[in-house]
């Protein structure tokens, strides 16, 4: 087994009396695509914070490559080589789809190795027919791929996803998944989800939270008919 990726030990959250998150161990192997899910009220959201370093831990620790990345800005964990991508779209509205992505090639890239990084993006992430448009005149979904690709620009070794197919069509939500698995041959993604259709069609290996713990993790299939991962979905008792 190789050194993990990422890798959290006891990860606590608490806010007041509540425990949010309670004492998460959980790791990511390099090139892994990994599924995070949970019904809603599981601790997803703030364990992602935590992950993203917009949330200090309570207790317990994460690391990337072996770096503590707790008291780390998300600024500071994404120059490491981590991509976030939040549930809300964090885009530039009056910048073109191309300017948006070459600011975000261009934090770790010189600017030719950025243009070709950003037509290269484009192309990946299948807008490029998009990139002379302003941000702001875009639709919902079209507006989370800019983001992704924003993201993906600056070539990190892992992807943090948080409910990346929210507000999406049907078909969008099909042409996202089929976007994260290709992304995932050349780096490593955790995908924060409470959709299990989207990911019994991406997942591979599958974690559940539930009450801010960890139920359960495996392979896809396994996990998404475990009864137990049924019946918290069904807000029945695990």
């Amino acid at each position: 087994m190789t050194t993990p990726l990422l890798q959290t030990r006891g990860l606590t959250a608490r806010f007041g009396g509540v425990t949010a998150v309670d004492q998460v161990d959980f790791s990511v192997q390099p090139g892994e695509l990994r599924c995070l899910i949970g019904p809603n009220g599981a601790g997803k959201s703030s364990f992602f914070k935590m992950l993203s370093g917009q949330l200090k831990p309570s207790a317990g620790s994460v690391t990337f490559n072996g770096i503590p990345l707790a008291g780390k800005s998300t600024a500071q964990i994404a120059k490491l080589g981590i991509g976030i991508k939040t549930q809300v779209p964090n885009v530039f509205d009056g910048l073109t789809v191309r300017e948006s992505l070459a600011l975000a090639a261009e934090r770790t890239l010189p600017p030719q190795a950025a243009k070709t990084r950003v037509d290269a993006t484009l192309d990946r992430v299948g807008i490029a027919d998009l990139a002379d448009r302003k941000v702001g005149q875009l639709a919902h979904g079209q507006r989370q791929l800019v983001e992704l690709a924003m993201v993906l620009a600056p070539s990190p070794d892992l992807l943090l996803l948080d409910e990346p197919a929210a507000g999406m069509t049907g078909d969008e939500v099909l042409r996202l998944g089929d976007i994260i698995v290709e992304l995932a041959k050349s780096a490593a993604v955790v995908v924060v989800e409470h959709d299990m259709a989207f990911i019994r069609r991406i997942g591979r290996v599958v974690s559940v939270l539930n009450r801010g713990r960890l139920l359960t993790e495996g392979p896809v299939a396994q996990v998404l008919d475990d009864q137990r991962v049924r019946d918290v979905y069904l807000g029945r008792s695990a």
